[in-house]
């Protein structure tokens, strides 16, 4: 048995085949995949929520971003209070723990990294170029995105491609996420690499009203 067999049941969702796999082999949870990261991340990044909680099971020791991954707060906080100048830390994918724990939705640990010195505006060192608000907003998660920007975070930052946060929130269609960037100072104005406006992402996604906020000031 060899890890790629246990990537081939993560990334088609087989919780019971993962679970075989690990009760008979539990020394795969350990070894890194083909993708050059974590059984556990792999499942995370395939949002498979379920299957990395499981996986989460036979790993003797979570590094801090699989805890920040996976929603690990009492791991992650211990971590941290172990070695707080790890708060600020690359994974080997590039990301920071704010930027994993905001993609994932973890409000409560994104909100514990930042009172710990966690850097908002951090980009990932990876040629993504993606900051935590990138995240957040990617995520859908108002709550985040809020003490992001709380908390200093630019609003018109833009990671690969020169994707902002509000051409995100503006193809998703979030109007609440969309009212929240503009209040603190994302301009409309943006464009991509390819030209396109926030107002241009809404309205191929048809959100034709938001489409027109968005062009009030174009």
């Amino acid at each position: 048995m060899d890890i790629a067999q246990l990537e081939e049941q993560i990334e088609s969702g087989n919780l019971q085949g993962v679970k075989e796999i690990l009760i008979q082999h539990p020394q795969l949870a350990e070894k890194n995949t083909s993708h050059g990261i974590s059984a556990l991340l792999l499942a995370c990044y395939y949002k498979k929520q379920d299957i990395a909680n499981v996986i989460a099971e036979f790993v003797s020791d979570l590094t801090l971003f699989e805890a920040c991954a996976v929603g690990k707060f009492d791991t992650a906080t211990l971590l941290i209070f172990q070695n707080p100048e790890r708060v600020n830390d690359y994974s080997d994918d590039g990301f920071t723990p704010l930027g994993l724990a905001c993609y994932f939705g973890h409000e409560e640990l994104a909100r514990f990294l930042v009172l710990k010195g966690a850097d908002v505006n951090l980009a990932s060192k990876n040629g993504f170029n993606v900051f935590p608000i990138h995240s957040a907003v990617a995520a859908n998660n108002y709550n985040i995105t809020k003490m992001l920007l709380d908390s200093g975070a630019y609003p018109n930052v833009c990671q690969k491609a020169g994707l902002a946060p509000l051409h995100t929130a503006a193809q998703l269609g979030n109007i609440e996420l969309i009212i929240l960037l503009l209040e603190h100072g994302a301009e409309v104005s943006l464009r991509m690499e390819g030209g396109k406006l926030p107002a241009d992402l809404a309205a191929e996604k048809g959100f034709l009203e938001i489409a027109e906020i968005l062009r009030d000031d174009d």
